[in-house]
């Protein structure tokens, strides 16, 4: 995993890894910092590990992403590129929580998506991919950003394929506020969520049922995050075994493996211990026995918060605790005896 092998391009020895925070076939992407200047956090997307059989479109990908990146340097909220070539795309590391655990109800960052949105329209840049909460971040300020460039692409003429797929980005966004932020959607916004441009009602009529049947079918996919819905797939049966057994409750998150492939993060509540705990079949690869899980004013487990612990993303969790005190004193224990050492093995 080191990055200063003589095999490895000029443009990408000037970093030093940290934290695998997500595998596929296409890509691993790992953060770090500058080894030149470790004050600087990066995130690598790494490509020169991926198989032979994915390496084309891999590439393929690659290509377009450094081209978006390249297109919409200057715009704030979105990712500073260092560098780019077929061993990887290095950026700088965005300072931000993925939408899915920020939630954002305030009219600040949905003014800041509409002025994201016109930056990028202005470059001739389509980003085709932010119907994921995962590709939207809430930065420090509150304001917005976004990330993962793969199928964005960038328009030499503005004619009436761009502004369908430009329409279909502000659309997109659109339902991150309907989910997140209901009360604040205008008649207008509604209206813009019930028309759906043709293209998107092709693609979900026929090219969708086909892609959802490879990757979830065969490949066993998340369409969130193009990887193996472990959680969804085996955390049932995991979860009764344990209740069977004395567990309170059980929390699930998934990671990225050092040696290949999707891990299964299990957080186990209750009076056991995780050699007592039977072994299930699949089982779990990680089980931490916690004193007490987080959970919400409704008793809802804090899945976002277990998701952090098990992928290492500690600033995030900071992030998210803010002043609470309470909450940061029952994740204290959560943190201090995580058992994904996949950064610690990388430094």
């Amino acid at each position: 995993m080191a990055t200063s092998t003589d095999t490895q391009p000029e443009s990408l020895r000037d970093f030093t890894p940290d934290t695998v925070l997500k595998r596929d076939i296409f890509s691993e992407t790992v953060s770090g910092h500058l080894t030149s200047d470790p004050s600087v956090k990066v995130v690598l997307r790494r490509l020169d590990g991926v198989p032979w059989y994915a390496r084309p479109l891999s590439q393929w990908l690659a290509r377009k992403e450094a081209k978006a990146l390249r297109a919409v340097q200057g715009i704030a909220g979105t990712p500073v590129l260092i560098a780019a070539d077929k061993a990887g795309i290095l950026r700088v590391w965005a300072e931000g929580t993925p939408l899915h655990l920020a939630k954002p109800s305030e009219a600040l960052w949905y003014e800041d998506a509409y002025r994201l949105l016109a930056d990028l329209r202005e470059r001739g840049v389509c980003h085709n991919d932010i119907a994921k909460p995962q590709n939207w971040l809430m930065l420090p300020d509150g304001r917005c950003g976004v990330i993962d460039f793969q199928l964005t692409r960038v328009h030499r003429r503005r004619g009436w394929w761009f502004r369908t797929a430009a329409r279909e980005d502000l659309r997109h966004m659109l339902k991150q506020k309907r989910a997140f932020a209901p009360d604040l959607l205008t008649a207008e916004e509604q209206d813009i969520l019930t028309q759906k441009s043709l293209p998107s009602r092709i693609w979900m009529a026929t090219g969708k049922r086909l892609y959802n049947f490879i990757t979830r079918r065969l490949m066993n996919w998340s369409d969130g995050e193009g990887s193996e819905d472990r959680v969804e797939l085996h955390g049932p049966a995991i979860r009764a075994a344990y209740l069977e057994a004395g567990a309170q409750e059980v929390g699930f998150a998934t990671y990225a493996q050092s040696a290949g492939g999707v891990g299964l993060y299990a957080f186990v509540e209750g009076d056991v211990t995780a050699e007592t705990l039977p072994q299930t079949d699949p089982k779990a690869d990680l089980v931490q026995v916690v004193p007490a899980l987080p959970r919400d004013s409704a008793g809802k487990v804090r899945q976002e918060l277990l998701e952090l612990v098990a992928t290492n993303r500690m600033d995030e969790v900071e992030h998210l605790l803010g002043d609470d005190l309470g909450l940061k004193q029952l994740m204290q224990p959560i943190i201090a005896q995580r058992l994904n050492l996949t950064d610690r093995r990388l430094r």
